[in-house]
């Protein structure tokens, strides 16, 4: 009899203080995913940096750069979310992918851009905030506000350099190195509109 009643109240004190015992089950599916999907991204579109400076396409490389640096703050973002949540999470799997001429390259990443803040992460962060798992829900929140940006950038650089203006097209890029946010220079605020971190720690590419 002594034992139930230490049990209902060992459950009572964790329903006071709003403990859970059961995990979030559908978010950590998500941040999984999307830790794998995020250092994908950053390993293509270093690649696709690469073959832009091969091509000349100095600017556009830049930008690949500093978007490749967000994928990896962004996956950085969900595995410390998982560890959190007790799981354990070893090296990412990277999947195939193609490079191709930058052109392409650029289609490429725009596609891929939008399904994530089309599909993916509108999906995550409704199981995250049905589970009530803030912190998934705030690092796939970064990331999707990232991607939003990121597709925009990916089509301007395309439209640059279909028009002839890939010199025209930003050469220096800031990344935020607490949720993934990024600038080119024109662009650039005095603090981070996502997550309040000043622009003297962002990561510089120029």
């Amino acid at each position: 009899m002594k034992k139930i009643v230490l049990s209902l109240m060992v459950f009572g004190a964790f329903s006071l203080f709003g403990f859970s015992q059961t995990k979030p089950v559908k978010s950590i599916e998500g941040l999984k995913a999307a830790y794998n999907g995020e250092s994908t991204a950053s390993a293509k579109y270093a690649k696709f940096a690469e073959a832009a400076k091969k091509e000349g396409l100095n600017n556009i490389a830049k930008m690949f750069l500093a978007t490749s640096q967000a994928e990896t703050i962004h996956a950085n973002n969900h595995k410390k979310v998982l560890t959190k949540l007790g799981e354990t999470v070893g090296a990412p799997v990277i999947g195939n992918f193609d490079v191709k001429t930058t052109a392409e390259n650029l289609v490429d990443a725009s596609k891929g851009e939008s399904y994530e803040v089309t599909f993916m992460y509108p999906g995550f962060i409704a199981s995250a905030v049905a589970e009530k798992a803030d912190g998934a829900k705030k690092s796939f929140s970064w990331a999707m506000d990232t991607e939003k940006k990121h597709n925009d950038f990916y089509q301007k650089a395309l439209a640059a350099l279909k028009g002839g203006n890939e010199k025209t097209f930003p050469g220096e890029w800031y990344v935020c190195p607490v949720c993934g946010n990024t600038y080119d220079v024109g662009t650039l605020t005095n603090e981070c509109d996502f997550c309040g971190t000043q622009k003297a720690k962002y990561v510089i590419f120029k």
